[in-house]
């Protein structure tokens, strides 16, 4: 996978990974990257600052959010997950295929979650499905006491 800083006409600057450079060529030559922000098809590459990284006999700064501030932001959107898994349905591990045929226009769209194997998750988002993996781990409802 690679990252690349992505611009639209409209100068708004965005990240988005791909499978490599010519999986990012084809995806924008079919029409299938837009800006998040206004919705531009017209995506280019945007210049780049690379990642470089500090000399070894550096101290590393330490992280400007407090362990407290972390734990407080988690809690927050594990909320916010399970608000959202309330209207969604459990599809086990028949998720990819799921979400592949909601994709493909087989099955009526409708919010899913489930399980997937790295493998499938890689290939769904190789062919454009849209997912994201969950914040907070979810367990089955028949392993639920």
């Amino acid at each position: 996978m690679i990252v690349f800083d992505l611009k639209c006409s409209g100068d708004h600057v965005f990240e988005a990974w791909f499978k490599s450079s010519n999986a990012f060529e084809e995806q924008r030559a079919q029409g299938l990257i837009a800006c998040p922000f206004c919705g531009d098809a017209s995506v280019g590459k945007a210049v780049m600052a690379p990642a470089v990284g500090a000399k070894g006999n550096q101290v590393a700064e330490k992280s400007p959010v407090s362990p407290d501030a972390f734990k407080a932001a988690l809690a927050a959107l594990a909320q916010i997950q399970a608000k959202q898994l309330e209207t969604s349905q459990w599809v086990g591990d028949a998720f990819a295929e799921k979400a592949r045929a909601m994709h493909q226009g087989d099955t009526p769209e409708a919010p899913i979650h489930g399980q997937a194997t790295l493998a499938e998750a890689k290939a769904l988002v190789d062919e454009g499905v849209p997912v994201a993996p969950l914040l907070v781990p979810v367990v089955p409802p028949e392993a639920r006491n």
